[in-house]
């Protein structure tokens, strides 16, 4: 067995371990931190003057002091000092400031895009995925110019949306 969870290192409680509370309390902190994490703003590499408990940012590349080397990481204020949790692909983190979901790709932290299939609402597909361009009407043997306007309105907001090419 090892000494720590696979996945975020997590340490685990031993068997004859001295001090488990410790390793228990320094467990719970870490989850604390990742668990529905939110982040004052944006990634920054400036270290936080006077950060209250339970605060976080995720560390931008070009970080010093207590943040050298952990560029990428949600780094959170505890009472004992920083923790730091390495993103795993998939997590997710509230921008507090900006009020839009952040998501680790594997290699970067997302600007607040959210990747999706489709977007269901009700059970309901509402948008999916983009589909080819509408052309706009022409010939015909009447030509209604207000009728033809509307539809390309119509166009031009599908195009606007990314909901057509």
């Amino acid at each position: 067995m090892t000494d720590a969870s696979a996945r975020f290192a997590l340490p685990f409680l031993l068997p004859g371990q001295a001090q488990k509370e410790a390793f228990h309390n320094e467990a719970l902190a870490q989850i604390d931190a990742a668990l529905h994490a939110c982040v004052a703003n944006d990634p920054t590499a400036d270290v936080p003057v006077d950060p209250a408990p339970g605060e976080s940012w995720i560390v931008a590349s070009g970080a010093a002091d207590v943040w050298t080397g952990k560029t990428d990481n949600l780094a959170t204020w505890t009472p004992g000092g920083w923790r730091f949790t390495a993103p795993l692909p998939g997590m997710t983190a509230w921008n507090i400031d900006a009020g839009y979901w952040l998501h680790w790709t594997g290699s970067a932290w997302s600007g607040g895009e959210w990747p999706a299939s489709s977007l269901t609402i009700g059970g309901q597909q509402v948008v999916g995925p983009r589909l080819a361009t509408v052309a706009s009407p022409s010939g015909g043997t009447i030509i209604d110019g207000e009728a033809r306007a509307a539809v390309d309105a119509i166009i031009v907001a599908l195009k606007t949306h990314g909901l057509i090419e």
